[in-house]
C-alpha cells in the first residue's frame, strides 16, 4: 500500500426509487489507496453491494445515485470522473481500469460456451487488435496465474468444480490488468477449505500484480486477517473506518463491537460467546493470525 489514492468516492448517496423510496447509501465518502485491500463489512442489506455497484456505474433501475462523485486516479496521472462517463467511455473503463467479481460469480459463466471462448470474448471486446495466438497465450497465462491447468480452456463450466469456476472468474477480472478489483462476497457458497485457497490466491495475486482490492463480506474476522483497512457499514452509512489492527484491538462503534462479539469462541465453554471486542475474534482466528500491520 503506497498511500496514493486510486479510487475516491465523495458524499455518495444512492436510492431505490420505489414507493416509498429506500435510501440504501447515505453520504458515503471512501478512499481506496493504490495496492491496498480495503475491507467493506456489514450485515446483509446494509448497502455494501449497492455502494460497490455505484462506484463502478453498474446500478440498474430502480437504483439511482442521487448525489456524490466517484473519481478514478489513473496510474498515468489522469483523473477520471466516473459519474460523468458516457456509455462508450464507460464500456472502455470497466474491466480495463476497474473490474468486479460478482457475488455468486462462479455461477456467472455461460454454461454452453467453453472457458476459452469466454476469455477470448473479453479480448475481442476490449483488445480488438490482439491476434488469436496472442489471445490463446494470454488465456493460458491467466489460468496459470490463478492456479488452473491451461488445458481447462477447452472445458465447459459444468466440468469444473465451484472453486475452479471461481478462479476462472478471477482470471477474467484480471484479464486486462486492472488497477482496482471489487470483490463482492467472492467465497460465498464455497466450503471452508476452498475459501481459504481462494483467499490465499487473491493475496498472492495482489502482491504479484499490485492491484487494489475492495473486498465485500459480512465476515469481519476474515477481513481483519487479510485487509489493510476496514470500513464498517450500517444502514447505508460508514460507521467505522480504520486499519485492521485498530478495528480488531480498539473498535469504536457499538455496532462494530457487536459484529466482533458475534463469533463464538473455539476455546471457551459451550454457549460462552466471550466478552465484546477483540477477545472473541482472537479466539476465533487465533491471535497469531492477526498481523500487527493489518494485512496478511
Amino acid at each position: 500500500m503506497t498511500g496514493e489514492a486510486v479510487l475516491t468516492a465523495t458524499d455518495v448517496s444512492i436510492e431505490y426509487e420505489v414507493d416509498p423510496p429506500v435510501k440504501a447509501v447515505r453520504n458515503v465518502s471512501l478512499t481506496l489507496n493504490r495496492g491496498e485491500i480495503l475491507g467493506l463489512a456489514g450485515e446483509s442489506g446494509c448497502g455494501k453491494t449497492t455502494l460497490a455497484y455505484g462506484m463502478n456505474r453498474l446500478l440498474k433501475p430502480p437504483a439511482l445515485m442521487t448525489a456524490g462523485e466517484v473519481v478514478f486516479h489513473d496510474r498515468s496521472g489522469v483523473d477520471i470522473d466516473v459519474v460523468a462517463l458516457a456509455d462508450e467511455e464507460l464500456r472502455q473503463f470497466r474491466w480495463d481500469k476497474v473490474s468486479m467479481v460478482f457475488q455468486g460469480a462462479m455461477n456467472s459463466l455461460n454454461p454452453v460456451i467453453n472457458i476459452r471462448a469466454q476469455l477470448f470474448d473479453v479480448f475481442t471486446t476490449h483488445r480488438p487488435d490482439m491476434s488469436k495466438r496472442q489471445k490463446q497465450a494470454r488465456s493460458e497465462e491467466l489460468l496459470e496465474l490463478v492456479g488452473v491447468d491451461p488445458k481447462r480452456l477447452s472445458s465447459f463450466p459444468h466440468e469444473l468444480s465451484g472453486g475452479m469456476r471461481q478462479r476462472v472468474m478471477i482470471a477474467m477480472a484480471l484479464a486486462l490488468d486492472p488497477q482496482v478489483m471489487i470483490m463482492d462476497e467472492p467465497t460465498t457458497a464455497l466450503d471452508v477449505v476452498v475459501q481459504r485457497g481462494i483467499i490465499r490466491e487473491i493475496m498472492r495475486l495482489r502482491e504479484k500484480l499490485g492491484f487494489a482490492v475492495i473486498f465485500i463480506t459480512h465476515d469481519l474476522p476474515m477481513l481483519i486477517e487479510i485487509s489493510d483497512r476496514i470500513a464498517v457499514m450500517l444502514q447505508g452509512e460508514i460507521v467505522e473506518l480504520g486499519t485492521a489492527t485498530e478495528v480488531y484491538r480498539n473498535p469504536q462503534h457499538e455496532y462494530t463491537k457487536r459484529l466482533l462479539s458475534s463469533f463464538p469462541s473455539l476455546r471457551g465453554e459451550r454457549g460462552d460467546f466471550v466478552r465484546t471486542g477483540s477477545q472473541s475474534v482472537s479466539a476465533t482466528l487465533g491471535a497469531a493470525s492477526v498481523p500487527e500491520g493489518g494485512a496478511a
